[in-house]
C-alpha cells in the first residue's frame, strides 16, 4: 500500500463511531461570546484559533466541515439594558447566546454530524447540551473536564458569572427564572456526568457534588491513580459498555497554566499537556463521541508566545478528539 492510499484519521473515526450518522463530516459552531464571565478577549478565542488554522487542519485530517452562520450575531445581540437577576449577571444576554447555541448543535447533531463548538466563555455548554440532547436524550452521558465544577446555581454563586453556573441549568438543580431560563429543561441525569480535572471548587459546589453523589475526579485522583486509570474510571461510571454517546466538554484551564496560560481562571496545579491530549485520546477510541466543546481560550490574556501557546493547544485537543494520533 503506498502512502497515498492508507486511509485518513476521518476514514478510521468512521469505521469506529457508533452513532454518527455522517462521521466524516463535522458541523462547527463558532461562539465568540464573554457574556458569562467579565474579562474582555474570550469572545476572539474562536476567530483566533480559524486564524490558526483549526478548520484548515480538521480538513487535513480527511473531514468536510459545515459552519454555522451568523457567527457575528454573537456580538450584536447583546442587549441594550441586562440589569442582574438577583446575583446573576448579564442574565439575557446569556440565555439569548445559549438559547442561539442550542439550536445550531441540534442542528449539527440532527445532521449526523460530529458537532463541535468553539467557544467562548462555559455558559454556552447551557446551550451545546441542550442541543446535544435534543437529539440523543438522556441516553447522552457528559464529561467535563474542568479546574471548576461549574455546577453553582444562583443561590450558591458568589460572583454571579454564569459560566461557573451552566450545570446546575442542565440538571435541574435551580428554580430557574421561568421568563429567561425557562426555555432550559432538564436534560442530564445526574449520573450521567463525570468531571476530570478538579481543583478549584466553591464550597456551595462541593456542596452540590456531595449530596447529589456527582461523580468527580480531581487533580487529587489524577495524581494519585494515573491520567489512564482515572479515564477508565470516568467512562465506566458514565458508560460502561461504551454503548451511549458521549458529550466532552472541554475548559483548557484544565490544563496547567503552563500549558494553556491565556486564559481566564487559571489554576496551578492543572493537568500537563499529554494528560489532556490522552483524554482526547482515548475518548475517540471509544467511537463514541458525538459532541465536544473546547472553550475558555482568551487571546487578551498575556503575551502573544502565551496566546500562540494555547491557541495551539486548544487546536491539538480538538484534533485527538477527532481521531490524530501520534502514530
Amino acid at each position: 500500500m503506498s502512502f497515498t492510499d492508507s486511509p485518513s484519521d476521518a476514514q478510521l473515526m468512521a469505521q469506529r463511531t457508533k452513532f454518527l450518522k455522517n462521521p466524516q463530516t463535522i458541523g462547527v459552531t463558532c461562539v465568540p461570546f464573554s457574556g458569562g464571565q467579565p474579562k474582555g478577549g474570550v469572545d476572539d478565542g474562536p476567530v483566533e484559533m480559524i486564524r490558526f488554522g483549526i478548520l484548515d487542519q480538521i480538513a487535513g485530517m480527511g473531514y468536510e466541515t459545515t459552519i454555522s452562520e451568523g457567527m457575528d450575531k454573537y456580538k450584536t445581540m447583546r442587549p441594550a439594558s441586562d440589569p442582574p437577576v438577583g446575583k446573576l449577571k448579564n442574565p439575557r444576554y446569556v440565555s439569548m447566546a445559549a438559547r442561539r447555541v442550542a439550536d445550531q448543535v441540534r442542528a449539527h447533531c440532527a445532521n449526523g454530524s460530529m458537532a463541535l463548538t468553539l467557544g467562548g466563555d462555559h455558559s454556552i455548554a447551557m446551550g451545546t447540551l441542550v442541543g446535544s440532547t435534543s437529539v440523543y436524550g438522556d441516553d447522552l452521558c457528559v464529561l467535563w473536564v474542568d479546574a471548576h465544577a461549574d455546577i453553582n446555581t444562583p443561590a450558591t454563586t458568589d460572583s454571579g458569572n454564569l459560566h461557573g453556573c451552566p450545570l446546575s441549568f442542565i440538571l435541574g438543580l435551580c428554580d430557574q427564572d421561568d421568563e429567561l431560563f425557562g426555555w432550559i429543561k432538564p436534560c442530564v441525569r445526574k449520573d450521567s456526568l463525570v468531571y476530570i480535572g478538579l481543583r478549584d471548587v466553591d464550597s456551595g459546589e462541593k456542596a452540590i457534588l456531595r449530596k447529589h453523589g456527582i461523580k468527580a475526579f480531581s487533580m487529587h485522583d489524577v495524581d494519585r491513580y494515573g491520567i489512564g486509570e482515572v479515564v477508565e474510571m470516568a467512562l465506566d461510571h458514565v458508560n460502561p459498555e461504551r454503548s451511549r454517546p458521549i458529550h466532552m466538554s472541554f475548559d483548557v484551564d484544565a490544563l496547567d497554566p503552563s500549558v494553556a496560560p491565556a486564559t481566564g481562571t487559571p489554576v496551578r496545579g492543572g493537568l500537563t499537556f499529554r494528560e489532556g491530549h490522552y483524554i482526547c485520546e482515548a475518548v475517540a477510541e471509544t467511537g463514541c463521541l458525538v459532541a465536544l466543546d473546547l472553550v475558555e481560550v482568551n487571546p487578551a490574556l498575556g503575551d502573544p508566545e502565551s496566546l500562540r501557546q494555547t491557541v495551539a493547544v486548544g487546536c491539538s485537543l480538538v484534533r485527538c478528539s477527532l481521531g490524530e494520533t501520534l502514530l
